[in-house]
Order: C-alpha cells, then structure tokens, then sequence
C-alpha cells in the first residue's frame, strides 16, 4: 500500500512544519489571557480576576487548532493511489518520438547512437503510450501510439536513410504531425522528444514547438553531433538552435552522449504530468477530502463551551 502511494501535491508538506512551530508556540509560550495581560494595567487585570470578569483561554484550543491545521495542510498534499482503471486510458499521458531521418543524420551523424537514444526514451516512458514519428523532406508515422516495445525496437531496427524518401530536412513537419497524432488522440499529458541534428531548424519549427507548449505538453530535443567525416556538401550540426526549439516548447535539451535532462523529465510519474494540468484525479483516487473529515475532530474541540 505505502509503495503505491503516490502526493499529487507534495509542495504542501512545507506546511507542516510551520504548522509545527506555530502548534509548541502556542502550546508553551502562550499565556492564557494572551497578550491582554501586557496591554491592560496588572491592577485592573487582579481586579477583573478577584470579580470573576475574566475568562482565560485554553492552551489545549491553541494544540486542537495547530492539530487541524496540519491534518488539513497533509489532506492538500493529496495522498492518492492509482485507479485500477488508469491503466486502459492510452490518452491520459503519451509520448511522441520525433526523428530525424535527413541525410546530414543518416550518412553524416552518428545514426545509430540515434537509434539508441530513441530507444532509451522509450524506456523512460514506461508503460506508456508512444508513437515514433520519421522525417526528412517530409514526415511519416512509422508507429502509432502503442505500449508494445517489442515493435518499437524492431521497427527502429529498420530505419535507414531510404526509409524516407523525401531529401531535405523540415522538423516543422515531424513536429506538426506529432502535434496532429496527439490532439486526434486526445491526449492530456505528453512529452514530444526530437532527436535531430538542428538542421532545418526555423520560425516554423519554433511556432510548432509553441503550438505544442500551449496545447500543454512539452517539447524536449536530443542533440546528434556529427561524425568525424561529413559528406561534402552535409550542413554542419546546429545545437543552439535545438536549444532555442525545447525553450520554445517549454521543455529540456541534451545530447544523445548524456541525454539524462531528457529521460528524466520522459520517466517522471503520470501524477507529476497530469497535476500540471489539474487532470490528476482522471487516474487517481485523492483521499485528501478523507482527512478533511479526520481535521473534523480536534476543531470540534474548538466550539466546546466554557462555564
């Protein structure tokens, strides 16, 4: 059960130990009159006292307060734990692998560490849906979104440089058909992860990277550095300008060697995609709204009536 918890809002746990101090505050500095005793003359305070005129408060409000106050800031942090149902929710939380097939990648980069680094995307992504989108002149879905890994690979296996027969190099295209592929779906969380050497990379590829951020899903970009050797007549790698494309779209860049930033941002849990959003509670049950119910009982304490 612990291992399948999951906090939809863990910010909230810095509440607490405000809620702490505040709680042995009030429990051991808190005189019972407050700050009355400093604001009034002790010869009209011992007065009131002889007649009966005063009522002192309670330091045991003062903990019952404190104790509803942290039940209440542990309720936010929204402790939750899957749905059995989440899993059959392809459209919940995707990821597009978006891959640059042009000649200056295939013959002039380092393809088949390319290859790889799509695949370890795919392994980031867990058991979530991914599509595998190729490029060049023009884009093609090589795989629709699927959890079968097994075909993915098999599939990567496959890509060569006539795999795409288009010359040239648009990303724009890859990432309009990765933006198409995902509202058709109606995916609510998603990552697109380009994998490129940066040629082609333009106002249209930043506008697309930008329709893709507003749509709330983030755009990454791996970073394929040239061979020793380019073809002649090979545009040279450009990696500021993937680095201008993932800040578009409002996610990360890295290179194939230490593609880490990436896979991290990939691999984090479908609660930290979906909170983003406030599409949490489609795949998770909150019991926060239950310990709402559990702060009931020390602020009853509160209303107890005094002689």
């Amino acid at each position: 059960m612990i291992e399948s918890l999951t906090l939809l809002r863990p910010l909230w746990f810095l509440a607490l130990p405000i809620v702490a101090v505040l709680a042995l505050r009030a429990a051991w500095r808190s005189a019972p009159l407050g700050d009355w005793s400093k604001a009034v003359d002790p010869h009209l305070m011992a007065l009131f006292a002889r007649s009966g005129a005063l009522l002192g408060g309670r330091r045991q409000a003062n903990l019952a307060a404190a104790l509803a106050a942290g039940v209440l800031a542990l309720a936010l942090t929204g402790p939750a734990i899957e749905r059995p149902e989440a899993a059959t929710f392809r459209n919940l939380d995707a990821t597009v692998v978006v891959l640059d097939l042009s000649r200056s990648v295939t013959e002039g980069g380092r393809f088949k560490e390319a290859r790889q680094a799509a695949q370890s995307v795919a392994e980031a992504a867990g058991t979530r849906s991914l599509a595998l989108i190729v490029y060049a002149g023009d884009a093609y879905t090589a795989l629709s979104p699927t959890n079968d890994r097994e075909t993915l690979a098999t599939t990567l296996f496959a890509l060569d440089a006539d795999t795409v027969p288009d010359r040239g190099s648009h990303p724009e295209r890859g990432l309009a058909l990765a933006r198409r592929t995902l509202a058709e779906a109606n995916v609510v969380a998603a990552d697109v992860v380009l994998i490129s050497d940066g040629d082609g990379v333009g106002q249209a590829a930043e506008r697309e990277a930008a329709a893709i951020r507003d749509k709330g899903w983030q755009l990454h970009a791996l970073f394929v550095p040239a061979a020793k050797a380019l073809p002649p007549g090979a545009p040279r790698p450009d990696r500021a300008a993937l680095d201008r494309l993932s800040g578009a779209g409002g996610g990360r860049a890295a290179d194939i060697d230490n593609p880490q930033a990436v896979l991290d941002r990939v691999g984090a849990s479908t609660a930290q995609h979906l909170a983003a959003g406030g599409f949490g509670v489609l795949a998770f049950a909150d019991f926060g709204r239950w310990l709402l119910l559990l702060a009931l009982v020390p602020a009853l304490l509160l209303f107890r009536r005094s002689a």
